[in-house]
């Protein structure tokens, strides 16, 4: 089944009840026995539920895993991975990734004796120097947020294997229409479902998939116990919200290379980060681990000054000055402040999130409207 049919159809069956074609919410939290344990699949709806059992089967089958499991956002997702872990194992993870996962990285599971190491990642080779008999988890973003960094998953998933560690990778940003980590050899695939997977600004949650059934079992157990899980009523919204991917997808792609273009050539621009330029770092990787470039970018405006920046986004009209990404409407953020504020001023800078920075979240309005709210706000 190719991948436009998949958004539609994959993984998912008409409701047995009545035929339904789109899957019903079950708005329940327990199911009726006919006796102790005798009952159609369903006892609890922490443990399993029909609407986001759909969701999980539809998830597993655009990422081309085996395996989908559901949970109340995307930090919820993560926090199930490092729970894998006991105190004493190490994890390697790019330096450049989403403020919220460094600081539930550092702040909270430091504290239960996890180790873990932040390195540029953009030449897989240096990843081999981190790894020790300690490490049991390689976690990757890419691209990353928001410097828009590539890294290969194919050349890491063989690093990983090479020394028996797990490799998880966050595809929030690519999301499945762009790139399948577990077909580059990744075992776990994290998103964000409340960007480009809902795609409507309207609900919060995260996911996993996987290949591997013994994997998927221990997450499913932890999935169960710690009770992170979203309602029916998410689940209904991600699933409509993935029917509309591919065509949302190619959208933020083209308006995304038309204002990266642009900006590229504004002279109140000081650097753009998006990976489809050529002349970007790993270009030729994401050309050929990606099926586009995103509808994601960052720029720095000239003179790495703060309040110049803080200017042009307050000036923004159709762009919305918000936190998250990955909606229908176009949305800015200053990550400093904003989604990196948790990480310290010194880290930040060594991955270039001055306080000049912008990432813009291009959306899928016309592209007309989008350049001239730009040239207005630089302007």
């Amino acid at each position: 089944m190719k991948f436009n049919t998949k958004v539609i159809h994959g993984g998912q069956e008409l409701d047995p009840a009545y035929g339904s074609v789109m899957q019903p919410i079950y708005q329940t939290t327990t199911y009726a026995q006919t006796t102790p344990g005798g009952h159609k699949g369903y006892a609890y709806s922490r443990s399993h539920n029909p609407t986001r059992n759909a969701l999980e089967n539809a998830l597993a089958s655009l990422e081309n895993g085996n395996y989908g499991l559901a949970f109340g956002s995307g930090l919820a997702a993560i926090d199930a991975v490092l729970k894998l872990l006991k105190p004493g194992d190490e994890v390697v993870s790019t330096n450049d990734l989403y403020g919220g996962t460094y600081r539930l990285f550092t702040q909270i599971f430091e504290k239960f004796g996890i180790k873990f190491h932040f390195v540029g990642m953009e030449d897989a080779r240096d990843i081999g120097s981190y790894i020790n008999e300690n490490t049991k988890l390689i976690w990757v973003e890419t691209p990353t947020n928001p410097m828009m960094h590539i890294i290969d998953i194919k050349a890491t998933a063989k690093i990983a294997k090479n020394h028996d560690v797990l490799l998880a990778v966050d595809n929030t940003f690519a999301t499945p229409y762009l790139q399948q980590p577990l077909s580059l050899g990744a075992d776990i695939v994290m998103h964000s479902a409340t960007k480009y997977l809902g795609g409507h600004s309207d609900v919060v949650l995260g996911a996993l998939v996987v290949k591997d059934k013994v994997l998927a079992d221990k997450l499913y157990f932890i999935q169960n116990a710690s009770g992170a899980i979203c309602g029916p009523q998410d689940s209904f919204l991600v699933l409509r919200g993935i029917k509309t991917l591919h065509v949302r997808m190619q959208r933020h792609c083209e308006n995304a290379k038309t204002i990266a273009t642009y900006l590229l050539k504004h002279p109140k621009v000081e650097n753009v980060y998006w990976p489809g330029f050529e002349n970007h770092p790993n270009h030729l990787i994401a050309k050929e681990q990606m099926k586009d470039f995103g509808g994601m970018l960052s720029f720095s405006t000239k003179g790495n000054n703060y309040d110049e920046a803080i200017k042009v986004i307050e000036k923004l009209k159709v762009f919305t000055l918000a936190e998250s990404l990955g909606g229908v409407e176009s949305l800015a953020g200053h990550p400093a402040s904003m989604t990196h504020a948790s990480v310290p001023k010194e880290e930040r800078e060594k991955t270039g999130i001055v306080d000049s920075l912008i990432r813009l979240s291009v959306g899928i309005e016309d592209e007309a409207d989008l350049l001239a709210d730009l040239e207005q706000a630089l302007g």
